[in-house]
C-alpha cells in the first residue's frame, strides 16, 4: 500500500477482537489502515471497512515481500497462538524501518522476546484496550491520551527541548498552542496541580494538558 500525502498509514497483523478494534479505531481517526490475517473469513468480514485487507500466512517470508511496510507510520502485531508469526512480523516491520512497532503479548516470556527483537511497545489485552492503544498511536509521541468528550482531549506530553528552562508564563502555551496545562509530573512519579507559573520546566518533567482535538496536529509538529 502506497502512503498518501497528508495521511497516516498503519498496518495491523491479526484480526482477533483486539486487532480488529485497533484497526477500526485507526480508520475512524482518519488513517489509512492495512490489515492482515490468515483467516479468509476475518479478511472478508473487515474488507469493506479498512483501506486494504490481505490474507497472508505470516510465518512465510515471501508473504512480506510486497506489503509495503516501509510506507507505514506504525505496525501493530496482534496475532495470537503462533509465536513464530509474531516474531516474523515484528522483524519484517523493523527491517522495513517502520518507526513504531507495537506487539500484543500473552505473557512475560513473549514480552521479553518481543522487546529483544525490537518491538517499541508491548501491550496486553488485560491492561490496554485496543481502542485506547489506537488513540495513543494516532497521537504520536504523547505519553498518554484520554478522550474527555467529542471535542476535548486530555494528553500527557513530555517537555520539549525548546521549553526546558522556561516557565509556563514565558511560554504562554495557552495562547500559542491552545492548550491548558492542568498538572505537572515531577521525576516520573509525583504529579501536582499546584503549578507555579514562574518555575522553569525541567527535561524530566511531563505535563498533563487539556486541548481541543482540532489542535492536536499542531501540537505534534
Amino acid at each position: 500500500m502506497k502512503k498518501r500525502e497528508g495521511k497516516k498509514s498503519y498496518a495491523v497483523f491479526g484480526l482477533g477482537e483486539f486487532g480488529r478494534s485497533v484497526a477500526m479505531e485507526l480508520m475512524s481517526a482518519g488513517a489509512d489502515v492495512m490489515v492482515f490475517d490468515k483467516d479468509e473469513a476475518r479478511i472478508s468480514d473487515i474488507a469493506d471497512d479498512v483501506t486494504l485487507a490481505v490474507q497472508i500466512d505470516a510465518t512465510e517470508d515471501r508473504s512480506y515481500e510486497e506489503l509495503g511496510l516501509s510506507n507505514m507510520d506504525g505496525v501493530v502485531v496482534a496475532m495470537t497462538g503462533c509465536l513464530d508469526a509474531c516474531i516474523m512480523a515484528i522483524l519484517a516491520a523493523k527491517e522495513a524501518n517502520v518507526p513504531f512497532v507495537i506487539a500484543k503479548s500473552q505473557n512475560s516470556i513473549q514480552s521479553t522476546i518481543f522487546k529483544r527483537i525490537g518491538a517499541d511497545r508491548i501491550v496486553t489485552p488485560e491492561h490496554d484496550g485496543g481502542v485506547r492503544v489506537a488513540r495513543n498511536i494516532v497521537s504520536g509521541n504523547f505519553l498518554d491520551f484520554f478522550e474527555l468528550s467529542n471535542s476535548l482531549r486530555m494528553v500527557e506530553i513530555a517537555v520539549r527541548p525548546e521549553w526546558q528552562g522556561k516557565s509556563l508564563k514565558e511560554l504562554s502555551l495557552r495562547h500559542k498552542k491552545k492548550m491548558n496545562v492542568v498538572a505537572i509530573r515531577k521525576n516520573g512519579e509525583d504529579i501536582t496541580a499546584d503549578i507555579d507559573p514562574d518555575e522553569p520546566l525541567k527535561a524530566e518533567d511531563t505535563m498533563l494538558i487539556i486541548i481541543d482535538k482540532k489542535y492536536l496536529d499542531d501540537l505534534q509538529e
